[in-house]
């Protein structure tokens, strides 16, 4: 297939001044729409809240089956993907090379990918499951208890999310590679579509997808920030108000700027690779003074665990577990499929010169490694430290709904918890800072059409809007405001991800025909 790319004028071809800038109609619908959303909860708090604690327990019982039957066809998809000879397509044609090396490749995939995520949930989340097993799982001894907690929290950490994420990426980069159209993501519809995916049903499709990558980021953000607050009051004693958690929103966003002026080579590259060591540095240490034997041991078995689970997990009939099903797994999947757009378009602006088969087995085997090695080393020494050393810190931190206090609980047992508790926060102000700014380049690539060279001003634009979103969603309702944002993006967002693996299988079918 030979796509017809769109001149520079054809882009630009319905561009307005707003602001002062020559925009697309997308940043404009997108841009007012978000701020006008602003200006609505801020004006009206309390309202707010209580409306996003009822979109939130609607999202999760009523649409619980849509998010885990979507999860499972785009799995399924890479799967056949791997297996086809689709495969061994080329992401920029045959001559293709790739422009980063590996190391700095996967450093930018895993710190714009969920790193942040882990850092929140690395030790809260195999704790929670501990204590409320899923799948109705009651009456187990410890060992089959913890092997089923850390196997659950592998599970939202694992293939399921990687497969969204290479949903997006191999789309995108297929369309900007192998078809020469914009990085945009109306531009992976073209096998589809063709010619259509120009007009306002383009501009659909872009202005759905800045939705759901600016709620899921503001997601994060929130998160960060709360988890930067706790550790803040952890070790200084520094109160963990609001009004700390939207200082340091601000604080971060301002560094996130810098960044995202730098670019990508300067700023978002050198960042994920410095963050990507320090991770692994706090993981040794963690595993090096914890029960490194019984970790080791526990990774390798925590992996066939989480195999065997897998299927249980995936299905959602008949389950009564629903704190599990609803809290934990229908809102991770929303905030996965509305981290898709960012973190698949950010995959495919590094992934030029990968073959399909290893853009998507890299993406479904090397980051679900690390995020359950995570998980083991993290989860189960909290596990160890309360069943082997009676150390309660921890699971009085879940308890009282603190999550964001769970690492520091459990690194405060371990040798130099100050100075550990400390690169903690940084790792989790670094991925902060990696989310926010590639997010931003993002979102400002779709809202420009698929330029890449959009002015810095509308990158400016996006990363303050991201901050302000977070703190607005913060203010609104705190966590369920910030889920409530996810799940009411990521489930329109699955459909357009549906519809996207269609018009990529044909994309490709048509790249590997004669002539």
């Amino acid at each position: 297939m030979n796509a017809a790319a769109p001149t520079e004028y054809e882009i630009g071809r319905d561009n307005i001044r707003f602001l002062g800038l020559d925009v697309h109609p997308v940043f404009i619908v997108s841009s007012i729409t978000i701020l006008a959303f602003v200006a609505g909860v801020l004006a009206f708090r309390e309202s707010a809240a209580g409306a996003f604690d009822a979109l939130y327990d609607w999202l999760t019982s009523t649409l619980d089956w849509a998010f885990l039957a979507a999860g499972n066809l785009f799995v399924l998809f890479c799967l056949l993907l791997l297996a086809s000879p689709l495969g061994r397509v080329r992401l920029g044609g045959p001559d293709a090379r790739p422009d980063y090396s590996a190391w700095s490749w996967f450093a930018m995939l895993f710190a714009a990918g969920i790193g942040i995520g882990l850092m929140f949930y690395g030790v809260a989340e195999p704790v929670d499951h501990f204590r409320d097993p899923p799948l109705g799982v009651v009456g187990a001894d410890a060992d089959a208890a913890r092997r089923l907690a850390v196997a659950s929290s592998i599970f939202h950490w694992g293939v399921h999310p990687w497969a969204m994420f290479a949903v997006v990426a191999l789309a995108l980069a297929f369309a900007a590679y192998n078809l020469r159209l914009p990085l945009t993501l109306r531009s992976a519809f073209y096998p589809l579509l063709g010619d259509a995916v120009w007009g306002r049903l383009g501009d659909v499709i872009d202005v759905l997808a800045v939705f759901a990558t600016l709620f899921g980021l503001a997601t994060s953000l929130g998160l960060g920030a709360g988890q930067t607050a706790a550790g803040l009051a952890h070790l200084f004693g520094v109160p963990a108000t609001d009004t700390t958690r939207v200082l340091i929103i601000a604080g971060i966003t301002c560094i996130a700027l810098v960044s995202v002026v730098a670019g990508m080579d300067r700023g978002v590259k050198r960042l994920s690779q410095a963050n990507l060591v320090l991770a692994l540095l706090l993981l040794a240490f963690v595993l090096a003074f914890g029960p490194t034997l019984d970790l080791l041991a526990g990774f390798v078995a925590s992996i066939g665990h989480y195999a065997a689970a897998i299927a249980p997990l995936s299905n959602w009939v008949g389950r009564e577990d629903y704190g599990f099903l609803h809290g934990w797994t229908a809102f991770f999947w929303a905030w996965w499929l509305s981290w898709a757009p960012f973190v698949g378009m950010f995959i495919a602006r590094v992934s030029r010169g990968r073959t399909v088969r290893e853009l998507v087995g890299c993406m479904l085997v090397v980051p679900v490694l690390l995020s359950a090695l995570w998980m083991n080393v993290f989860g189960a020494t909290a596990l160890s430290q309360y069943l082997d050393g009676g150390h309660t810190a921890v699971f009085a931190a879940v308890e009282a709904q603190q999550p964001e206090l769970a690492l520091f609980r459990m690194l405060e047992v371990l040798p130099l918890s100050g100075v550990t508790s400390f690169v903690g926060i940084l790792l989790v102000v670094v991925f902060f800072v990696t989310s926010s700014d590639s997010g931003s380049l993002v979102i400002d690539t779709v809202t420009a059409g698929g330029k890449l060279d959009a002015p810095v001003a509308q990158r400016v634009f996006w990363c303050a809007t991201e901050g302000v979103v977070a703190i607005t969603l913060l203010l609104g309702g705190g966590l369920v405001a910030l889920q409530a944002a996810s799940l009411a993006t990521g489930f329109p967002f699955a459909l357009v991800m549906i519809a996207m693996c269609w018009s990529t299988w044909k994309g490709l079918r048509a790249a590997r025909s004669p002539g």
